[in-house]
């Protein structure tokens, strides 16, 4: 696992730099329009392009190399950064081009982390796959920890530019990792695609993780689970930032941030050294049963201390039901063909996100802010609970988004395919 670890290392603090550089430019946005919508578009701008190029950029981490799909990624991306910070310091940045170029950085994400997980599967023995997949929860956790922090820090200190040039420097260092290391890589053949025709080729292997799927009711079951959950608490994700600046400063949000997401970190420590158990399927049920609990608990009060631990146990849940289905997916689907299938289960899945960011926002201004208003009709009776005033409207909304996901958890567990995933689908060879 030598060369999964150094490029492992360089993603690290690639990740730290780029989080801390979005971390940064979010609360600029809020900060400077003060709009709950406003702020949901730029995290719907950061996330919907990369979920609708997926399908595509699967068929071509499946056909090229998968280390220089990285390397054009990051710099790509990196480039999109320089731009961000040329607008700021010129005093042209607006949030309509700030958008913009998120957009198309969410792009070249899409083909770097496709490129990653389907690599992944190359550079690691199979019995390894679950330390692998905590590392790379790891991975996401030290970025998680430090980036809120060091935006806060950094916005106060040497503001944007400051900020966009560490994330540069981290980037420079990741694209050295991946220069310095090469890849086992799938042969692929170009001659069922001479013989169809290029365009009738591609259409086909952008629609095979579709196909993929259909014939494999339990991985449908799965990816409809985990899209239907992510619109549920979605929503809730989005309205952490305003929900905390409604009761905290931004250097209380940068540090509950941060110790929240130490729970991350922990979490994956724990399964990294540990290795999980079998049932991933139980662990899945498990951990989305508490990701709706702590929401509601999260929502329930204008509380620092109480929005610390349930975002600390949120936090602590997440790497252990992504490395669950990261697993599965790894076990189940042939490695020449996981960049076209994990492509359409990253398009379905995440792509209910965005919807639900969308809907958050404009519900949050225009509906549950003035119902739970000191004046509002929810004054009187649910504010009685939760309280009233400025994010009691967006407490409100996280309590409802958990119920909800607890209960559709139980839904899905009666569904026997899903829960007999394991049992029912064979290994790939």
């Amino acid at each position: 696992m030598t060369t999964f670890i150094l490029i492992w290392f360089g993603q690290v603090l690639s990740l730290v730099g780029s989080r801390t550089t979005s971390f940064a430019l979010s609360i600029w946005v809020y900060q400077h329009t003060n709009s709950i919508t406003q702020f949901t578009l730029l995290i719907l701008s950061t996330t919907l392009p990369g979920i609708l190029i997926s399908p595509i950029a699967g068929v071509f981490v499946d056909r090229w190399s998968r280390r220089w799909i990285m390397i054009i990624s990051d710099f790509c991306a990196g480039l999109c950064t320089l731009t961000i910070a040329w607008l700021f310091v010129s005093g042209n940045l607006q949030v309509w081009n700030l958008c913009l170029f998120s957009a198309i950085s969410s792009s070249c994400n899409a083909f770097q982390t496709l490129a990653y997980s389907s690599a992944t599967t190359l550079l690691v023995p199979k019995e390894q796959l679950g330390r692998a997949s905590s590392m790379t929860q790891i991975r996401l956790a030290i970025a998680e920890i430090l980036s809120p922090a060091l935006a806060a820090t950094l916005l106060v200190t040497v503001q944007i530019p400051g900020i966009v040039v560490i994330d540069l420097t981290t980037l420079v260092f990741a694209l050295i990792c991946l220069l310095l290391v090469k890849f086992p890589e799938i042969q692929t053949t170009k001659a069922q695609g001479e013989e169809i025709g290029f365009f009738s080729s591609f259409w086909q292997e952008i629609t095979f993780g579709w196909h993929y799927f259909i014939a494999r009711p339990g991985l449908i079951g799965l990816v409809a689970f985990v899209a239907i959950s992510n619109f549920l608490i979605g929503g809730a994700e989005a309205l952490t930032t305003p929900l905390v600046l409604s009761f905290a400063s931004t250097q209380a949000l940068g540090t509950i941030s941060s110790i929240a997401s130490s729970g991350m970190l922990i979490s994956s420590l724990i399964m990294s050294l540990w290795g999980g158990i079998e049932r991933q399927m139980n662990i899945i049920f498990t951990s989305m049963f508490f990701f709706g609990f702590f929401y509601v608990l999260a929502g329930l009060l204008p509380s620092p201390i109480l929005f610390t631990i349930s975002d600390f146990f949120i936090f602590f849940i997440l790497p252990i039901v992504n490395g669950a289905i990261q697993v599965i997916y790894q076990k189940k689907v042939a490695p020449e063909v996981q960049g076209k299938v994990f492509a359409f289960r990253i398009a379905v899945t995440q792509g209910f996100l965005p919807l639900s960011y969308l809907i958050a926002g404009p519900l949050a201004d225009q509906i549950f802010e003035p119902l739970m208003a000191a004046d509002g009709l929810g004054a009187t009776n649910i504010g009685q609970i939760i309280g009233v005033g400025t994010g009691r409207g967006i407490g409100l909304i996280f309590v409802i988004m958990g119920i909800f996901s607890i209960i559709f958890t139980f839904i899905a567990y009666l569904y026997p395919r899903l829960r007999l995933l394991e049992d029912e689908l064979p290994d790939s060879k």
